[in-house]
């Protein structure tokens, strides 16, 4: 039996057991052996710009640490996670937003837990049938798409990954789609991108906020709120799509900030 929301369905876990100016690029072109380890997928869009962070695995820190400060209650505050609301946990890893976020929205809400790591997925499935969390499914993404489906979330977190997503443009680009628009479909009134990340350098895991400000922007959304919260584990900024989507050859790419 599979969970029905909005006009899509999910599969059940059961199943499964802008603040600063940049200056961009000059056009798209590529050398050919930096296309090498692309995804084939991804080489219409700009490549990353910028180092990317490897995979640093999927544990942030100990989710009893996190809960002492009270992190995961002042973002999902901050984000207006209401009960009812579908939301994506993009890079779920072990499961810290994703059993919080699936109390939050309660049993008439909905909860997508998505990671490109197989076995983060397996564990992740595991504790969701192990805590009877009904509300919430699982997916397998792909590096340079969350293969999420369209017009279907209120809310999509994307918490201390970002910076080590390879291919931001391709990956910005089809996350958009599965926002939730208007009731006529049309504007994304309502629907946000979350990101939680951390200002330091990129080889230390984390993004500086005008970068990040860039990337999102060269991809067609828009800033509508940002914090520090270094108590939370660093900042905490909210994003809207506006406008039309471009198509992969119109973006550029953001230049490293000197």
């Amino acid at each position: 039996m599979s969970i029905f929301t909005g006009n899509h369905f999910f599969l059940p876990v059961i199943a499964i057991a802008a603040l600063a100016a940049t200056t961009p690029l000059a056009g798209c072109k590529r050398i050919p052996d930096a296309d090498a380890n692309r995804p084939e997928t991804a080489l219409a869009y700009p490549p990353a710009s910028r180092p990317v962070s490897e995979l640093a695995g999927n544990q942030w820190s100990t989710e009893t640490a996190r809960d002492k400060v009270g992190e995961a209650e002042e973002i999902m505050k901050a984000a207006g996670i209401e009960p009812g609301m579908t939301v994506a946990d993009i890079g779920a890893g072990e499961g810290y937003y994703t059993v919080r976020l699936a109390e939050r929205v309660g049993a008439e809400g909905r909860v997508l837990a998505q990671d490109i790591d197989k076995d983060a997925i397996k564990r992740l499935a595991d504790r969701v049938a192990r805590d009877a969390l009904d509300n919430v499914s699982i997916k397998l993404g792909a590096p340079d798409d969350p293969r999420l489906p369209e017009d279907s979330f209120d809310r999509i977190f994307l918490v201390h990954m970002y910076h080590e997503v390879r291919e931001p443009y391709a990956f910005l680009s089809r996350l958009r789609p599965s926002i939730r628009r208007d009731a006529n479909g049309g504007s994304y009134d309502g629907g946000e991108v979350i990101v939680v990340d951390v200002d330091r350098p990129f080889v230390q895991h984390g993004i500086p906020p005008k970068q990040l400000f860039c990337e999102f922007e060269a991809v067609g959304y828009q800033l509508i709120g940002f914090m520090e919260r270094p108590e939370l584990g660093g900042y905490f900024a909210r994003f809207r799509p506006v406008g039309k989507a471009l198509l992969p050859g119109k973006i550029k790419a953001c230049e490293l900030e000197k």
